[in-house]
């Protein structure tokens, strides 16, 4: 049996999955293998009951085919990763209510990058747009990746904002990735897939969006960050669920002040009165995460150069060590070509070699 659907029939067990989970995190403590040979005597060692066992192995394959087509499907990439496994988002395991399964499209990597949940109105103002897009590309250049919602407003602009600078984003959706929601934002996922960006849910891929499915996917992208930022919201906005998951998570939260008498505002100016860090400029931040980012650019603004030499193969290489031969089937080219314009990369002193392959010597 196949390892995704192996992990697929655990999730069908209902009350105590997380536990099981966790167990075949302990069993397989450098991951889950691809094939699983014995899977009887795996379910009794796992400490099934013989209901569970029998429960587990009666659903028809048929009932999984569908979403292992899905997976199977390589373009974009994609992937399950479950909470047994070693590349499992280190952050997330720590909030009370970890999704035991994370179906992505795209850059799987960037799950376990430094984030910065960026959230704000559907409905928004002129000075929101501005300055959410203006945050996102200067927190993105210094390395953080720009989390939101892929929703409406301002989870939108923060996207755009991270990608107009070739910065890294995640999107985390309230619906299957099949099935993205909203479709007006369809031509915004594909851009963050073209861009080396990931699309995040812990729903089955052809789940459709509901509206209990937000509140669920607001602590994803709390879970996955080093902090949240409200940008501009009101005291009704869903934005405020996310900060309150920061807190519960013990995550810190920060908030954009606007004018006193822009209703738009009030949710960011109720979230500073309850003690949430003022930000009105990158560095404040930015100063907060230096551990986490391999060098920062401490200064209020930055001149943004646009001509990266060879952008497409900068846009792999972060601050973990990525293999020449890993980059070389990201961005599709030989060895010996790749070779030659990484050698021109690390002489411009854009990336340098480490033990595991390249990293980014600066943040873009």
């Amino acid at each position: 049996m196949s390892k995704y659907e192996f992990l697929l029939r655990i999730s069908m067990l209902g009350h105590g999955k997380l536990a099981i989970f966790k167990k075949l995190g302990q069993f397989f403590v450098s991951g889950l293998p691809n094939q699983i040979k014995d899977v009887p005597f795996l379910l009794e060692k796992l400490g099934l009951s013989k209901t569970q066992q029998t429960h587990c192995l009666s659903i028809s394959y048929l009932h999984f085919e569908p979403v292992l087509n899905w997976l199977n499907n390589s373009c974009p990439p994609r992937s399950l990763i479950a909470y047994c496994d070693l590349h499992y988002p280190a952050l997330l395991k720590q909030i009370s209510s970890p999704p035991i399964f994370l179906f992505v499209m795209g850059n799987a990597q960037l799950l376990s990058s430094p984030q910065i949940a960026m959230v704000g109105s559907r409905e928004f103002s002129e000075y929101g747009a501005q300055w959410g897009r203006y945050f996102a590309g200067e927190l993105a250049i210094n390395g953080l990746t720009i989390t939101s919602g892929l929703a409406l407003g301002l989870d939108a602009i923060c996207h755009r904002g991270a990608l107009e600078v070739s910065g890294d984003t995640i999107a985390v959706l309230g619906s299957g990735l099949a099935k993205i929601a909203p479709t007006s934002n369809l031509k915004l996922a594909q851009d963050i897939l073209a861009q080396n960006g990931a699309l995040v849910s812990e729903f089955l891929p052809f789940e459709n969006a509901r509206a209990a499915y937000f509140p669920r996917r607001n602590r994803i992208i709390s879970g996955l960050s080093l902090g949240t930022f409200v940008v501009e919201a009101s005291e009704k906005s869903g934005s405020l669920i996310t900060a309150r998951y920061a807190i519960e998570q013990n995550r810190d939260v920060f908030a954009l002040p606007g004018d006193i008498d822009n209703q738009n505002c009030s949710g960011t100016h109720y979230l500073i009165k309850q003690g949430a860090y003022l930000v009105t400029q990158p560095i404040d931040i930015l100063e907060h995460y230096n551990g986490y980012l391999s060098t920062m650019v401490r200064q209020e603004k930055k001149q943004h150069d646009d001509s990266i030499l060879y952008p497409e193969i900068f846009a792999v290489i972060h601050h973990q060590p990525i293999a020449v031969d890993v980059i070389a089937s990201l961005v599709d080219l030989p060895i010996p070509e790749l070779t030659s314009k990484l050698l021109e990369m690390e002489i411009a002193g854009l990336i340098m070699t480490v033990t595991g392959g390249f990293i980014r010597t600066r943040i873009r």
